[in-house]
């Protein structure tokens, strides 16, 4: 054979590596209280390998076959334990990035094959070793109550997506992790003013944790309720309407539920879990709730706070729906999703964006929340006991009425007149504050 053909075969050759080449075209960090998480994006698969050195000591993650296009300049490493990130072509044709750490760390990469909702990636997550000094302590609160040996009712906010999973998109990039976090922040600050209750934030900045995650979170912090907040999105932009959710074990009960439920369930694809890592006990979860309360607790919780939301906005569904949601199956927690309104949509997306508006909404589902807890509150904390005594008490909200607020405490509506010095029923006003009657 001719030169000529050896040079156009080396030539083909070469331009067939170079097409191939693999392209890290953006580079993002996250900080979580307990790991760093930095997530490559990457124009197709590529194999990597992991490196710790010491003296100093750093990570190093090399790339096969890959070049990078992204800086690495922006990101932001203040409240990380990385003091400085760089680069370099190592033998010809890899990557290499090395990361300065000023603390011991325990690293771990894996690699996300693309999927309908993102590309290839590179996941390097990057674990604390001194649980000692957590990044963001969340403060926890005591009352007299509590000292005595009444607990306080333990609710926890799970904010949906973070991280490099945003959520839904509005028309104007509105993102549903910014908003759903805002909401369930307004949440926190009205149950923390509420003695007897203590909130507990499942999500408490921009970063992603896996659905089990979530559900695992607040089963070590004992919760009395799981509340998942979000945000709904829908092909057509006309959608519109708020909704509850809850598990079912047994399919979803409408289209647009089973819907929600693949695309909820689809954020451990975006947020960058291994695919590797499955539920075990999921078949003992569902036996489990089939034999418990838990579930129709769930659906109770989650109609009072579904009646509450009524006042505020349109609903799209009037019943709570259910789905298999896997960030709700805890079989001995009552776990509700909230989707606060439809992002798609131009005009609730606008409204979701403002602070008023959430915090109508964290009011909404707050009153709901207080509604079943005050009614029904579990053995040993300080509202069980009060309801005992006949202590209690309920601040009256805007649409409420004494045969409503007597029905909601199973008292009679005489009894609750008589015990408040009411003429009639007729003559109670926003903001005004009723004793409850021991049952």
């Amino acid at each position: 054979m001719s030169r000529v053909f050896w040079a156009r075969v080396v030539l083909g050759w070469l331009c067939a590596s170079t097409a191939l080449a693999v392209e890290v075209h953006d580079v993002r960090l996250w900080r979580a209280p307990d790991h760093t998480r930095i997530v490559f994006d990457l124009t197709g698969p590529a194999d990597h390998r992991l490196l710790t050195l010491s003296n100093p000591d750093r990570i190093v993650l090399d790339v096969s076959g890959a070049t990078l296009k992204a800086s690495l300049s922006g990101l932001e490493l203040a409240s990380t334990p990385i003091s400085l990130v760089r680069s370099a072509v190592r033998e010809g044709d890899d990557l290499r990035v090395v990361f300065d750490v000023r603390s011991v760390v325990e690293p771990r990469s894996f690699a996300l094959k693309a999927n309908a909702q993102a590309g290839d990636r590179l996941v390097l997550d990057l674990y604390d070793r001194s649980p000692s000094k957590p990044v963001a302590a969340e403060p926890v609160k005591t009352s007299a109550a509590t000292e005595r040996g009444r607990r306080d009712i333990v609710v926890a906010i799970d904010a949906g997506h973070g991280g490099e999973d945003p959520g839904a998109i509005g028309p104007n990039r509105q993102r549903e992790k910014d908003i759903v976090l805002a909401i369930s922040r307004e949440l926190q600050a009205l149950l923390e003013r509420d003695e007897g209750f203590r909130p507990t934030m499942v999500r408490t900045g921009d970063y992603y944790i896996s659905l089990k995650g979530r559900r695992d979170l607040a089963r070590q912090r004992q919760a009395d309720l799981f509340v998942s907040i979000h945000a709904d999105a829908f092909t057509r932009r006309e959608a519109n309407g708020a909704s509850v959710y809850a598990l079912s074990t047994r399919g979803a009960t409408s289209t647009a539920a089973s819907y929600l439920a693949q695309r909820e369930n689809a954020a451990d694809l975006i947020g960058g879990v291994r695919l590797g890592d499955k539920d075990d006990v999921l078949a003992s979860v569902l036996t489990d709730l089939s034999m418990t309360s838990t579930l129709d607790h769930s659906l109770k919780v989650g109609g009072k706070v579904l009646s509450r939301m009524d006042t505020v906005a349109r609903l799209h569904k009037r019943n709570v729906e259910q789905a298999g949601f896997a960030v709700l199956k805890s079989p001995d927690i009552p776990s509700i999703l909230v989707e606060t309104g439809f992002i798609s949509n131009p005009g609730e997306a606008q409204k979701l964006s403002t602070r008023a508006y959430q915090q109508k909404m964290a009011q909404a589902i707050h009153a709901g929340i207080r509604d079943w807890f005050l009614a029904q509150p579990p053995p040993g904390t300080l509202i069980a006991a009060r309801k005992q005594q006949g202590g209690q008490e309920y601040t009256i909200a805007r649409g409420d009425t004494l045969s409503g607020i007597a029905q909601r405490f199973n008292v009679p509506v005489r009894r609750l007149r008589e015990h408040n010095g009411l003429r009639d029923t007729s003559h109670i006003l926003v903001g005004q504050t009723l004793k409850i009657p021991a049952t």
